[in-house]
């Protein structure tokens, strides 16, 4: 049991904690508190959450009681971490929508019915100032500025605001309140976490374990999986799209997909690993992953179609026998039929920035009619039965 808890951790504070925790959950016959604490920031959840989600499942499979803290206040101050400038705070409504669309996500991974979900609003609305100043001075400066984020912006003279200090000391007070016995998170929240530690202390409460799970890599093999940087896997996406998202990750990144993405045994992960150390084709590597994600987050019949489209749509057809997505014109707002090239191509993939969109036409990424394109600011008259290519995997006709 301890060997499945502790797969894929990155960090464990203090290094013996778990061990300890389980074996006083076991003296006193309780369940401990393990607590998930997110700021709903973007509306959708992506595998890079899933990686936290999967290790709060184990705990709760084994009988353990997961407190989800939604950032309801926290939210709308702003989590100063990994970030070079102040994030920009949400509007309660903002965060009203978010929470709900977060929580409806969660249950792809964990039991919602199972699961304390509480929002941090409701004990930090209630406090006065006085209590807040009181909550403030048991934390230094000196303390704060250990942070990375914090003492790089402070050093390279970019401005720290007095709302960003408080973040983590709010945030860490979230522990208190739900008596948290141990805190998971991503590498990134370490010192968010080590904050709930120094101030159950002052409270007098056992200090909870701090578990950090690694950060998963987005599909550029670079930077963290995001939806802001556009290099995610999201939970809600379709078959197909998580099919071709998959392959698209550079070969570098496999070992990291199969440890933190799939749910493969530790038997059937090394096999992978061996496969690819043995010269293995990495495609076919990346199409069992890819098969294995879309399982656990629809099922295995849909998994086997996105195989088969994938072969057809990308490996076996020319431009002219793919499968293209009906757009009916009357539907987009055009002038005369007349458009700018990029204008039409952010109409029709709108997750997309325009400036992504026109690096991805300057470097031949697009076709009309199997024609490329590499003039962003070319106008292009727009006709039923134009046949429009965006990138790998979008295909568009318009009706």
């Amino acid at each position: 049991m301890i060997n499945l808890l502790k797969e894929n951790v990155e960090i464990i504070l203090p290094q013996n904690g778990l061990e300890r925790k389980l074996e006083q959950a076991e003296e006193e016959k309780r369940k401990l508190t393990i607590k998930l604490g997110f700021d709903p920031t973007a509306p959708d959840l992506h595998l890079g959450h899933a990686v936290v989600l999967k290790k709060l499942k184990q705990f709760q499979d084994l009988g353990h009681q997961i407190i989800i803290v939604v950032g309801s206040f926290t939210a709308r101050i702003g989590d100063p971490t990994g970030k070079n400038k102040a994030r920009k705070p949400l509007s309660i409504d903002d965060v009203t929508h978010n929470s709900q669309t977060y929580i409806n996500q969660l249950s792809k991974i964990i039991n919602i019915e199972k699961t304390k979900i509480v929002f941090n609003s409701d004990w930090l609305d209630t406090l006065n100032f006085s209590e807040i100043i009181q909550l403030l001075s048991k934390v230094t400066i000196a303390q704060l500025m250990h942070r990375n984020d914090f003492n790089k912006r402070f050093t390279e003279n970019n401005p720290i605001a007095m709302h960003e200090l408080v973040y983590p000391i709010l945030q860490g007070f979230d522990s208190v309140k739900i008596e948290c016995d141990i805190e998971i998170g991503g590498t990134d929240q370490l010192f968010n976490c080590t904050m709930g530690r120094q101030l159950q202390e002052i409270h007098q409460l056992p200090p909870q374990i701090v578990m950090c799970m690694p950060l998963l890599k987005g599909l550029d093999g670079k930077e963290k999986m995001s939806k802001s940087l556009n290099n995610f896997i999201g939970l809600t996406d379709g078959p197909n799209e998580m099919f071709g998202k998959t392959m698209s990750i550079p070969d570098t990144l496999i070992n990291e997909f199969i440890d933190l993405t799939t749910d493969f045994s530790i038997a059937e992960k090394n096999d992978l690993k061996s496969g690819i150390e043995n010269g293995q084709n990495p495609m076919s590597i990346k199409k069992q992953i890819a098969k294995n994600i879309i399982t656990q987050y629809h099922n295995i019949a849909e998994a086997e179609l996105a195989e088969e489209f994938f072969s057809n749509q990308f490996q076996n057809k020319n431009f002219e026998e793919k499968v293209f997505e009906p757009i009916f014109i009357d539907t987009l707002n055009f002038i005369d039929n007349r458009i700018m090239l990029i204008d039409l191509c952010h109409l029709l993939k709108n997750d997309q920035s325009k400036s992504s969109i026109r690096r991805l036409i300057e470097n031949g990424g697009v076709q009309i009619n199997s024609v490329k394109m590499i003039n962003p600011n070319a106008e292009v008259e727009v006709a039923k039965e134009t046949k429009i290519k965006i990138g790998k995997r979008a295909f568009f006709e318009l009706l």
